[in-house]
């Protein structure tokens, strides 16, 4: 479920399909040294205080602390790292308090790319780029969760914009042609009906 953030960028009619977060495997390469390294002071701490147990008490919490803030740190911008798929767009969010977004409009999608490790298949994870004839050019999602799925979504998007009865898509004369060719291809495919392949290609042609 994604945050009331996401939720206040979304436009009218845009609905979120996908939420989608870098593997675990990130998380944990992150988070492992901060895990080992407090489990070496808490030990270290537990042993010297036998001896010292005044001096050393508050100074150990200190180094346990700092460990296990830095790990919570690590915990919060991973789950604050989101890539969504809307009906509409990619949305790429970072960031915990200063949030950086980047839009990928599936208008602007010219193709997708994903790359799995053979370690990547086996955890399902993987590197998706983007293709886009925008500014950017090319998008980026390093490591994953399910990729495979990630990808179809963005896909069935594209291949499904602007024909859901929402009006997302504004019809200029000289497009109408190459988006009732588009409409057909779905019928083909069964995607939309006869009735309403036919009905929408009478809504495009009125506007010409």
């Amino acid at each position: 479920m994604a945050d009331s953030y996401v939720q206040s960028m979304l436009g009218e009619n845009e609905r979120i399909l996908l939420v989608a977060r870098q593997h675990w495997f990130v998380l944990l390469s992150a988070i492992l040294l901060e895990i080992f390294v407090a489990l070496v002071v808490i030990v270290a701490i537990s042993i010297a205080t036998i001896n010292m147990p005044n001096r050393l008490a508050l100074f150990g919490f200190v180094l346990v602390l700092l460990p296990l803030l830095s790990m919570l740190h690590d915990i919060v911008a991973w789950k604050n790292k989101e890539y969504i798929v809307t009906n509409r767009r990619v949305i790429q969010i970072l960031g915990i308090i200063n949030k950086s977004v980047v839009d990928s409009s599936l208008e602007k999608v010219n193709d997708v790319k994903m790359t799995q490790s053979f370690f990547g298949r086996m955890f399902d994870y993987g590197d998706v780029e983007i293709m886009t004839a925008s500014e950017l050019g090319v998008n980026m999602f390093k490591q994953i969760g399910d990729p495979v799925k990630f990808k179809t979504a963005m896909l069935n998007a594209k291949e499904n914009l602007g024909f859901e009865g929402t009006g997302s898509r504004v019809a200029h004369p000289d497009t109408i042609p190459a988006m009732i060719a588009e409409l057909d291809v779905l019928r083909k495919k069964g995607i939309v009906t006869e009735a309403e392949f036919q009905s929408k290609k009478t809504e495009l042609l009125a506007k010409m």
